[in-house]
């Protein structure tokens, strides 16, 4: 079989300006032949409905879930619906790393694969320039006088660049002299851990952008109170260098199908979910929304449900969740059966929110009747819809019974639960997460993880909802913790606020906000021809 690369390259891709005019979009700024800017404050008075894909705890690889979504709605289109797909913009950090780009796979692509997996239209970069503007004028701040009386032992905002490198996760700065800025402690996060990156994802127009940039605490007096990008007026010219990045993307689809591809969090480290902005443009122009969210279950649906959709308002009509027969032997001991407890924890995580539940069983050439049968029994056993799910092998026509099962479990009635309150205490809110969904036994807070808790209800940001960081592969912070585990305790070791984007980040286990690389980088296998064709990147 052909490699994903070679499968988008041979595509017969459509103007964008086609792409638009089907999908009813009548103000965008094309980027070349096969990509466009759509002016954001576009209106038609619709609303569609939102499908949210998420997926079971997954192996190092990844389980398809953007290859589902992307094949899904190539697949609801098939059946004469009017489908729109929403997903995340690719980070060069994974990219170049170990798991690979985020457009999808074999015939369940969006297009031009090389394009969007690489610079794109240059959101990414946008977003860093922006994240990286506020720390040059803070420390240029301090520099310059320090009339905000900052005190440099509390800063609290680090750098940012969109690449795996734990090198630069912890840095000292400012040497050589005092022309040359005052020596402190500092370091990067990965651009799609960056406050920017949340506050661009989660703001609503480029009034809110501003606003929400203003907000960003970098850092505290001496006195204990908290120094914004507002008070270094910096916020207007950061909102400058997002304005153009702030417009949703179009693309197609292999099949050509709308896809609109905005915004970039992970959902270990961040909130993993694409704009607002995005969403809320899909859902005007399309009927069905097809969207995802990132990692698990636990991770990226959690926060789509508990943060964005509280933010926006809205609610799912159906969740789908993908499993493959890997990933239950992954957490299973290389046994299936022993592997099922995750299914099952993450379907009834899904009841537990209000919302139907369908199981797209993702399927590989080496899966077994048996094997699949299995699956099918459990789910049933559950009262959820099941689907074998073929998207990758045979594009949108592998998809249309898992969209049969999808438009029957939209007809469900569903009423969306939170996880917390916003008005709980902040250790009531990650206890609760821990609790509900982790189904931890009980929740330890550091030393340090308390003062910065007291400290931040103090200051008046105790209402905020909560973004908790912790490995993808487990339902507890401790990787090697595969399956269903019970009996464990989750350790919040620090809490970071993030008053931009309007939650609080509850750090566990040793997850980092800047990655490393893998002893063999994706990065070694791409290469670029004479004549310009890329080839290695998946």
């Amino acid at each position: 079989m052909k490699t994903d690369i070679e499968i988008a390259q041979a595509a017969k891709i459509k103007p964008i300006s086609e792409i638009a005019a089907n999908a009813g979009i009548r103000d965008f700024s094309p980027y070349g032949n096969h990509k466009a800017k759509i002016t954001y404050d576009y209106k038609t008075g619709k609303n569609g409905k939102v499908i949210l894909v998420t997926a079971i705890s997954p192996t190092p690889a990844g389980e398809g879930k953007t290859t589902t979504t992307i094949g899904l709605g190539d697949a609801l289109k098939r059946l004469g619906k009017n489908a729109v797909i929403c997903v995340r913009e690719p980070s060069l950090g994974p990219v170049f790393g170990m798991k690979g780009g985020a457009t999808g796979g074999g015939y369940a692509q969006v297009v031009p694969m090389e394009d969007i997996n690489l610079h794109f239209t240059g959101d990414l970069h946008a977003i860093t320039s922006a994240h990286n503007l506020l720390a040059a004028m803070l420390d240029n701040h301090i520099q310059q006088g320090n009339a905000l009386n900052i005190d440099p032992r509390q800063i609290t905002y680090k750098r940012a660049m969109d690449m795996n490198d734990r090198q630069l996760r912890n840095i000292a700065t400012g040497f050589g002299g005092r022309l040359n800025g005052t020596p402190r402690e500092d370091g990067f996060d990965i651009t799609a851990a960056s406050e920017v990156m949340a506050v661009f994802c989660l703001s609503t127009d480029i009034a809110s952008l501003k606003k929400n940039l203003s907000n960003i605490v970098v850092a505290y007096r001496y006195d204990g109170t908290p120094v914004t990008a507002g008070d270094l007026q910096a916020h207007g010219a950061m909102a400058a260098l997002l304005k153009e990045a702030f417009n949703p993307n179009l693309v197609q689809t292999l099949e050509g199908t709308p896809a609109i591809i905005h915004g970039g969090p992970f959902a270990n480290i961040a909130h993993g979910c694409n704009t607002v902005a995005a969403t809320s443009l899909s859902m005007q122009l399309g009927d069905i929304v097809v969207t995802e969210a990132g990692f698990g279950a636990d991770l990226g649906a959690e926060k789509f449900i508990n943060i964005k959709c509280r933010r926006m308002g809205i609610s799912p009509s159906a969740v789908v969740l993908v499993a493959t027969v890997r990933a239950l032997k992954y957490h299973g001991d290389n046994k299936l059966e022993n592997g099922i407890p995750n299914l099952k924890r993450h379907i009834e995580n899904m009841q537990s929110f209000g919302l139907p539940c369908v199981v797209a069983i993702n399927s590989f050439p080496t899966d077994t009747p048996e094997e699949i049968e299995l699956i099918r029994k459990t789910v049933s056993d559950l009262g959820v819809e099941c689907a074998l799910s073929e998207v990758f092998a045979k594009g949108g026509v592998g998809g249309e019974s898992l969209a049969k099962a999808v438009l029957t479990a939209m007809e469900k009635p569903s009423t969306l639960k939170f996880s917390y309150e916003l008005n709980q205490p902040i250790k009531e809110k990650i206890s609760a997460i821990a609790k509900s969904i982790y189904r931890a036994d009980d929740v330890s807070f550091s030393a340090e993880a308390t003062n910065q808790i007291r400290k931040l209800e103090k200051l008046g940001y105790s209402d905020f909802p909560v973004c908790m960081a912790k490995t993808q592969y487990s339902f507890s912070d401790n990787p090697k913790k595969l399956g269903a585990p019970s009996g464990f305790s989750i350790t919040i070791r620090g809490v970071r606020l993030s008053a931009g984007a309007g939650f609080v980040v509850a750090l566990s286990g040793d997850i980092m906000t800047m990655p490393g690389l893998p002893k063999t980088p994706a990065a070694v296998n791409i290469d670029i021809t004479d004549d310009g064709v890329i080839s290695g990147v998946f």
